[in-house]
């Protein structure tokens, strides 16, 4: 087989096919007389094993893997798909939590007011630079004394608390911004529910990658024993 061959199954260029051999994901191809690459359905499998992998761990991970299978760590391998799995595992917890959350919005209490950058930070359990990020995110919008402190007031609290659950679920600054001043205008958290509806789609694809990765990763294993 031709890197050609490898690459038109999954889309990918033929130079893509070199580079993955060349960085240990493919086994080492032998070589014509003419030096020209020959690869085998080995290589086929370790490369649907590879591909498969990515969206299931992430690219860099996905690497580690076939790196180690090809060091014959099985070990190694075992244990960076666990790790996988436990990260799959406390995203649910996590997006459980935050679902719990969404439902006692609507009984949220407003806090003493005015709370400062500070209090606000000890109440999150995060730092005063992370209040300040989110700030310039444009997730809060608190007001400012005549001296040019911030003051926090119930509801940037109240998103504060959101920015805080979402980031824990992954969400880049500039969605959360997005959730936050939908729910701040609208005045509701149908956005929030819809963005916590497609975080656990996100999960379930990725829970359903790991099981065609380890697949794909099982029959490359057996191809590849002696």
């Amino acid at each position: 087989m031709r890197p050609a061959d490898l690459a038109r199954e999954h889309g990918l260029s033929t130079q893509a096919v070199r580079n993955y051999e060349e960085s240990g994901f493919l086994p080492p191809a032998d070589r014509t007389d003419a030096g020209y690459r020959v690869y085998t359905e080995v290589h086929a499998a370790a490369l649907r094993a590879f591909v498969a992998l990515v969206p299931a761990f992430g690219h860099a991970t996905a690497g580690q893997i076939m790196n180690a299978v090809h060091d014959d760590a099985l070990d190694d391998v075992l244990r960076r798909i666990d790790r996988g799995h436990e990260q799959l595992l406390r995203d649910r917890a996590t997006l459980d939590s935050v679902s719990r959350a969404v439902q006692d919005l609507a009984d949220f209490e407003p806090v003493p007011e005015p709370r400062s950058i500070g209090e606000l930070a000890r109440r999150l359990g995060v730092t005063p630079a992370t209040i300040r990020a989110w700030e310039e995110a444009g997730i809060l919008v608190p007001a400012r004394e005549a001296t040019g402190y911030r003051v926090f007031r119930a509801e940037d609290v109240r998103d504060a608390e959101l920015a805080h659950l979402l980031r824990r679920g992954g969400y880049p600054l500039a969605r959360i911004a997005l959730v936050v001043e939908q729910i701040r205008t609208a005045g509701g958290t149908d956005t929030l529910g819809a963005a916590l509806a497609d975080w656990r789609s996100r999960l379930t694809a990725r829970g359903l990658a790991m099981l065609a990765a380890s697949a794909r990763l099982h029959e490359y294993l057996a191809a590849r024993a002696p």
